[in-house]
């Protein structure tokens, strides 16, 4: 993911009752679905690792009986002329209900660590652990939550590839670089236009240590009414501090192409560190690994969608 953006401010002052149930989500559980996913490598597309964790969730899916499970299969060029072979898969719950809703995350990891102090790891993939681990292994828990008790909703899963193999340099001039995974998705979407999700909700950057999330500039833009359903309901669950009520700048992600495509998405993504004032200090770093990811992090997003469906 990439910024092109700054931020201001958001003054929002928003007071709820408390949630009087809510779902179940184990971040122990969310925890191990990241480590599985790093222990395999780095997960660049084009690899053997990616390939690995691909059928790792698919497996998974199967396992938690997952209906209509598929994998779009094609190629795209990145901005180097790389062409890259991906798979987008997807997989749904409650296939019959009628409103659904759509949950994404990217698998691949970003093939150079150009974000590194040491310019020695510059051409060395990242881990991914929290770039693109952490949102997989939130979305895997909730999956296999739904397969205990069947959701009121219909929702759909979608894990997308070739996110991270954007250019780096001058951002804003290469938005068409990043996400290319999901604007082959989009092109080649599996959904008539009477049949789209109600709305759709990205996870990326979802487990880093103490991470905040504010309110990302393209989600307030195109579906504000989503931002503010989710952060509600994350206030009422009691992750207040974790949702922030402030804009958090603008992020190039996978939710830009989906919301092109007529579903409402908005990113949960840590895009303001109070450290770096942007992303992560791990952001595409050889730091990005097990050691930063932290459970209760990953427990405050992944409890607060399952409060959501």
């Amino acid at each position: 993911a990439c910024r092109t953006h700054g931020s201001t401010d958001r003054d929002t002052n928003e007071t709820a009752q408390a949630l009087k149930k809510t779902a179940r989500f184990d971040s122990d559980s969310a925890y191990s679905y990241v480590a599985r996913q790093v222990a395999m490598g780095p997960r660049v597309s084009g690899t053997h690792a990616n390939a690995q964790c691909a059928e790792y969730i698919v497996s998974e899916l199967t396992r938690f009986g997952a209906d209509s499970i598929r994998q779009q299969r094609g190629k795209v060029t990145a901005y180097n002329g790389d062409v890259l072979p991906i798979n987008n898969i997807m997989g749904a719950f409650n296939p019959s209900a009628k409103k659904r809703i759509l949950l994404l995350a990217h698998y691949d990891t970003r093939p150079w660590a150009d974000s590194d102090l040491n310019a020695e790891n510059h051409q060395l993939p990242i881990p991914g652990a929290n770039d693109g681990a952490s949102g997989v292994g939130v979305l895997l828990e909730i999956a296999r939550q739904l397969s205990i008790a069947n959701p009121p909703v219909g929702v759909d899963f979608l894990f997308v590839d070739a996110e991270d193999y954007g250019q780096s340099g001058g951002f804003s001039n290469h938005d068409e670089s990043w996400a290319l995974g999901s604007q082959f998705w989009a092109k080649n979407m599996p959904y008539a236009q009477d049949s789209l999700p109600a709305y759709a909700i990205l996870l990326d950057m979802v487990g880093g240590i103490d991470a905040k999330f504010h309110r990302e500039y393209f989600s307030q833009k195109d579906a504000p009414h989503i931002v503010d359903k989710v952060w509600s309901i994350a206030n009422r669950s009691g992750y207040g501090d974790r949702f922030v009520n402030l804009d958090g700048g603008a992020v190039v992600d996978d939710h830009v192409p989906v919301n092109k495509a007529g579903i409402p998405a908005i990113d949960i993504i840590e895009s303001k560190n109070s450290v770096t004032k942007t992303f992560s200090p791990t952001w595409h770093t050889m730091d990005d690994d097990m050691d930063n990811i932290d459970r209760a992090t990953l427990k405050a997003v992944g409890q607060t969608v399952m409060n959501v469906i």
